[in-house]
């Protein structure tokens, strides 16, 4: 099991401006923004993280320097965690792309939704989980099966990757909401994700710091391993956690 915090850049210039960016280049961070990743540093300082992996494009990386810079770490670059690639919305108004009938569709049936010269939602979808699947084992076998780690990316891949960890159909992923800055933890086990976290903005991460392997042995020892469940798992009800 790894555990990952996918984390959405911080407010870009084109958030403020109401365009649909996509794979725009030059779109970088505001000044909020550029505070928003400062204040990473402190709010990730209690975690151990191994690795840190991003999409390609500059707001992720501008989000990502702060930290990255603070404990010393390298980023790994994922293409398949780039934005949608929107095609012909790209650059876009937001306000005259609600106007197009292909908008009602994004918003009630994403999973047929396909952007005139660019790509579907359901396979952005497919690609996005493939690369954070692909991630996870890379670090995993690196540093260890509790390895917690960071991946910057943008809104719909992310609320694309929670609503898979989730087990809800592409249909449903509309109804997650993912802040600019925010962080959603998954954590990936041999059998099933668990969902730790969705849309945090501020809340206190100290309980994602891996906790120490017990000692077990005989059946509990083979039951741990083959499917070890966070300690936020839980049996009909809820446990609480944001």
């Amino acid at each position: 099991m790894t555990t990952v915090i996918l984390l959405r850049h911080g407010r870009s210039t084109a958030n403020v401006s109401g365009v649909l960016a996509g794979r725009s280049p030059g779109v970088g961070l505001d000044d909020h923004g550029r505070a928003q990743a400062e204040k990473l540093v402190d709010r990730l300082a209690e975690l151990p993280l191994a690795a840190a992996v991003t999409s390609p494009l500059q707001r992720c990386r501008e989000t990502l320097a702060p930290l990255l810079e603070a404990r010393g770490l390298e980023p790994t670059v994922e293409e398949d965690l780039s934005e949608v690639d929107y095609g012909d919305w790209t650059g876009r108004k937001l306000g005259e792309l609600g106007k197009e009938d292909l908008w009602k569709v994004v918003q009630a049936h994403p999973s047929a939704a396909v952007f005139p010269g660019g790509e579907g939602l359901a396979g952005m979808q497919a690609r996005a989980v493939a690369a954070i699947r692909r991630q996870a084992a890379r670090i995993g076998a690196e540093h260890g099966d509790k390895a917690l780690w960071v991946a910057c990316s943008h809104g719909d891949v992310i609320k694309a990757a929670v609503a898979d960890a989730l087990g809800l159909h592409l249909d449903s992923f509309q109804r997650i909401v993912i802040d600019p800055c925010s962080v959603s933890v998954i954590s990936y086990t041999p059998t099933r994700p668990f969902v730790v976290r969705v849309n945090d903005t501020g809340g206190d991460l100290s309980s994602l710091v891996p906790k120490p392997e017990e000692e077990k042995d005989g059946e509990d020892a083979a039951a741990a391993a083959e499917d070890a469940v966070p300690a936020e798992a839980t049996v009909g009800g809820s446990t609480g956690v944001a």
